[in-house]
């Protein structure tokens, strides 16, 4: 009789051992996950412009389940390096994400949005999809694709709330302020705002720290699309307010003459400048 359950509980255990390993045979036998219909940019142009957002989109099929999506970005300079390890230049924009939430499904539509900063840098990037399913296989598409400027862009919008009225005047130890807020809607690159004698000719477009009395110069902004600024200097002032302070001398030397106050601002992708009115005063050195 203990022969015969002996016998028994071998044959069950055989038995369990063969549905065990014919599980495990089939879930060998599912295919690694497929990708297909991937589009990178609108319409799938490979295309990406900073400060907005790529549009990404695949259609995904695991018949072992869906554990994880990865995405890895970086730019063609880095590409000589492995992306598996996260080794790369500091050269460029990066991206690198992993998605949990599609986690046991057998096939998904990915679509997301991915911003691409303002001061990204342009040209050529390499893209990473991956998929890894839950039996540990993985498929991966490696494809190419550019970061521009936006073509088309507008100029930054100059709000002034205070400047002095038209032909005040200024005499030495009086300070000079003008405030207001510059804005665009996809990026502001950079700012300046220049105190202008009249008989220099210049127009709006040269205008300049080198050439003019610079009451403020910045590329830092209160956020991406906007700023509030407020700018002050003092009549006779030995230095100005550029991103490295300028002696006032030589040509931009401090002057009994009519002067005018301009703000000029540029977006982050090249485009075109935006200018204030000029606001017109007169300084009295004595």
């Amino acid at each position: 009789m203990m022969n015969r359950n002996l016998f028994s509980l071998t044959v069950i255990f055989v038995m369990a051992m063969f549905v065990f390993v014919s599980c495990s045979d089939d879930d060998d036998d599912f295919p690694a996950p497929v990708i297909s219909d991937l589009e990178i940019g609108h319409h799938d142009s490979k295309v990406g412009y900073r400060g907005s957002d790529l549009h990404i989109d695949a259609e995904i099929v695991a018949e072992g389940r869906i554990d994880r999506i990865v995405l890895e970005i970086h730019h063609e300079g880095d590409h000589h390096h492995d992306h598996k390890s996260g080794q790369h230049d500091d050269h460029g924009w990066e991206f690198d994400h992993t998605w949990t939430e599609f986690s046991g499904l057998l096939n998904t539509n990915f679509h997301e949005h991915i911003d691409i900063p303002i001061d990204a840098e342009l040209g050529e990037y390499h893209f990473h999809f991956t998929v890894i399913d839950q039996q540990g296989k993985v498929t991966e598409v490696e494809a190419e694709f550019e970061v521009k400027n936006p073509e088309d862009t507008s100029a930054p919008e100059i709000t002034v709330d205070s400047a002095p009225s038209d032909g005040q005047v200024f005499h030495i130890g009086e300070n000079i302020t003008i405030t207001g807020t510059v804005t665009h809607e996809m990026g502001l690159g950079g700012m300046y705002i220049g105190l202008v004698r009249v008989d220099q000719n210049l127009e709006d477009a040269d205008v300049n720290a080198s050439n003019t009395i610079t009451l403020l110069h910045t590329h830092d902004f209160d956020s991406p699309t906007s700023h509030t600024f407020e700018a002050t200097i003092e009549v006779g002032a030995e230095y100005d307010n550029n991103i490295t302070p300028k002696p006032i001398e030589g040509d931009i030397a401090w002057q009994d003459a009519e002067y005018y106050i301009l703000v000029k601002s540029r977006d982050a992708f090249g485009g075109p400048f935006g200018y204030s009115e000029r606001y017109y005063i007169d300084i009295h050195m004595h």
